[in-house]
């Protein structure tokens, strides 16, 4: 570790001026990053992961104390996740995944070996004690563990069809049922009598009920739709569901934005019958909703089934009789909803939005509540802070959620559900002793207008006097993310927030921008004309963001790179063959490079070649919004970063964009990381990317070389 750090210092040195004001990076990044956040059915007991500097570890709490207590002993920066962590309803048994990529698009439970050892670790379900003790492997190879309602079994899917074992691994695991398709999304009864799931068979999907060995399978009202997230109403006689169209049917033209239908149903557990009880209006904002969770349906109290929509434009919370009717919104407002759960007695919705009475509040996230039966939502945490995926302790008597502000990473909080200012408390603040809070700026919300017209967001960091600076902009991936005025909520772009402080205590002047397709600022921004491989309209965000950056009187225009990863990668790509006298440099880390890579699969070429369609303007299109298309234009140097194991864009694209720059002489160079994945499942090579990317820019727009 000691040799890591002299080698990352001395990678990322620049003049006795801008250094000895310079923060640590290593220190920096050595915050433990809070996920998963869940609590028990009944009492107050919390559990969650903290990953310290690539140890991850699970970590437990109980009310009204909350004093922090980590439960494992995994002691290596090994690359080996925690996903699906939960609380038996008893709190007695902490049930989590250790192994995998699941924030992946492809291959989320294959293992991932990013040390490269020759004997590869494995998928793991295991279970641990709340109060301490050794793990205990339930089973290898199975994924997202549910555990039933007694507390005494874990149902999980393996090999595409349920499974079950005892949840202290007093015997094995042994297949529940075998079913047709692909079966998962378990979901048990509130008796635990029974499982709910989703058998999805490639064109459609039926929601399927199993009681025991010696009875059918009884099915949902089967069609040729696609029936997925069952949930149960509290007394296990109904199950609301989400259908949507299945496949097939004429073709769509591909340039053409279209409503993608949706409706919601209520079915009998008993007999399978089912209605319908709301359908999605047919306009563009009525469509099925994408951002985090989806139409995040639940059956609440009082016979209500609550779900989102952006309908009126943004993603908003609404409920509606389980006997059908008109829905009722419930968050009126300028202001998204987003890791939404319900309390315990199905009365309230608590989420995460970016709402309140400061205008930064847009680019800010607090926590809210609201009665499922009225348009009545509470801000629970206003101020300056953020605050991050909450849950509901099982006894209804606190929230507790993930807090952060400008200068401190998100730590676990814990609040009285009914609110007050004293009521607040940090769980676990001494695991930031030594952070180096006090040298972050806190970065500036600004906004500026873009060729059309569209204002756009983005967040300025800088740091005070120095004369005329080099300058950076970062563009995030996704591309449906959004960036803030402080500590974010996922791990891959809180350590970009770290890297845009460390780049601004070395004297860069560094603007975050969140550019259209993001989330935070409504439907039509988020879903805009011609975006993507329909024409890359949100480009002139970044070029805009660029000229915003020119302008300041404290930027040397001359000295502006780029950088960001994913989408964001193939935004820098794209600024760097279209504008290389903006971008006189930048980093692409593991971006789309080429829109028509993969044959035309994108645009549905190879099923639909036999019918008419726009595919062939719109595979014209598709290319003139590819990076690769603008290689003649191309002339600022860049650095590619990308590892071979990626399951969110192929290594491939940039293996081909490697050849194409060197082929017309672009100035370049490489980092391949052999065997990790597209999060920088090693915090190690996460330390090496970030030092590069500062190295590279250290370079390029202060040294000259």
């Amino acid at each position: 570790m000691k040799i890591l750090r002299a080698l990352l210092l001395l990678a990322v040195i620049l003049p006795a001026r801008a250094s000895a004001q310079a923060l640590d990076p290593v220190k920096l990044r050595s915050y433990p990053f809070p996920q998963s956040l869940t609590s028990a059915a009944t009492g107050s007991r919390i559990a969650w992961t903290f990953n310290e500097e690539g140890r991850r570890n699970i970590y437990v709490a109980e009310g009204p104390g909350f004093t922090a207590r980590k439960i494992t002993s995994f002691d290596r920066d090994d690359g080996q996740e925690l996903t699906s962590v939960s609380l038996s309803s008893d709190g007695q048994y902490v049930v989590f995944v250790r192994g995998g990529e699941h924030s992946s698009n492809w291959d989320d439970e294959v293992i991932v070996n990013a040390e490269s050892l020759p004997v590869p670790p494995k998928l793991q379900i295991l279970s641990v004690p709340f109060a301490g003790g050794e793990p205990k492997i339930l089973n290898e190879g199975g994924d997202y563990p549910v555990i039933s309602p007694d507390s005494r079994t874990v149902a999980f899917e393996r090999e595409r069809q349920i499974w079950t074992v005892p949840i202290d691994g007093s015997s094995p695991a042994k297949r529940l049922l075998s079913a047709r398709g692909s079966n998962g999304d378990i979901r048990w009864s509130p008796d635990g009598s029974r499982l709910a799931f989703v058998s999805s068979r490639g064109t459609h999907s039926f929601i399927g009920v199993y009681e025991s060995e010696s009875k059918p399978i009884l099915w949902i009202a089967p069609s040729t739709s696609r029936d997925a997230s069952p949930r149960w109403s509290a007394d296990g006689k109904r199950i609301a569901f989400v259908r949507r169209p299945g496949a097939g049917g004429p073709p769509d033209m591909i340039l053409e934005r279209r409503h993608n239908p949706w409706t919601i149903w209520t079915g009998d557990a008993i007999t399978g019958d089912a209605r319908q009880i709301w359908k999605a209006p047919e306009t563009l904002p009525g469509s099925s909703p994408s951002t985090q969770g989806g139409t995040n349906l639940h059956f609440a109290a009082g016979g209500r089934v609550v779900f989102v929509s952006y309908m009126d434009g943004w993603p908003h919370i609404y409920s509606v009789s389980d006997q059908g009717g008109e829905a009722l919104l419930l968050t009126p407002g300028n202001y998204m909803a987003e890791f939404i759960t319900m309390s315990p007695d199905r009365r309230h919705m608590v989420f995460m939005a970016n709402a309140g009475g400061d205008p930064d509040d847009i680019d800010r996230r607090h926590i809210v509540k609201v009665p499922v039966d009225r348009a009545a939502p509470e801000v629970m945490t206003p101020g300056t802070g953020l605050e991050f995926t909450p849950v509901v302790t099982g006894d209804g008597r606190y929230i507790v959620y993930l807090g952060a502000t400008a200068q401190r990473p998100p730590l676990p909080m814990a609040m009285a559900f009914g609110g007050g200012p004293a009521a607040h408390k940090a769980v676990a603040a001494e695991m930031l002793a030594g952070f180096p809070a006090s040298q972050l700026v806190t970065p500036r919300k600004v906004t500026f207008r873009a060729p059309d017209g569209k204002i756009v967001h983005g967040q300025l960091f800088e740091r005070a006097g120095g004369g005329r600076k080099p300058a950076i902009l970062y563009v995030h991936g996704g591309p449906s993310r959004q960036m803030l005025v402080g500590w974010h909520y996922s791990d891959y772009y809180s350590n970009a927030y770290a890297m845009n402080q460390y780049l601004a205590s070395r004297g860069f002047v560094v603007l975050a921008v969140n550019y259209r397709l993001g989330i935070g600022y409504g439907y039509e921004f988020q879903n805009p004309e011609a975006g993507g491989m329909r024409g890359a309209s949100e480009y002139q965000d970044i070029q805009a963001a660029g000229q915003y950056l020119r302008n300041l009187a404290s930027v040397d225009g001359r000295r502006i790179g780029i950088y960001g990863g994913s989408y964001g990668g193939y935004l820098t790509a794209l600024a760097l063959a279209r504008d290389s006298d903006l971008f006189a440099a930048g980093v692409d880390i593991h971006g789309v490079h080429n829109y028509t890579s993969d044959g035309g699969r994108r645009l549905g070429m190879g099923t639909w070649q036999y019918e008419p369609t726009d595919r062939d303007s719109a595979a014209a299109i598709a290319w003139r919004s590819s990076p690769v298309s603008s290689i003649s234009t191309w002339k600022s140097p860049v650095l590619f970063i990308h590892g071979d194991d990626d399951r969110n864009v192929r290594f491939s694209e940039t293996v081909d964009l490697v050849q194409r720059v060197a082929a017309v002489g672009i100035p370049y160079e490489e980092i391949v990381i052999p065997d990790d994945t597209h999060h920088w499942m090693l915090h190690r090579n996460n330390l090496r990317v970030n030092a590069a990317v500062a190295e590279f820019f250290q370079r390029k727009l202060v040294s000259g070389n």
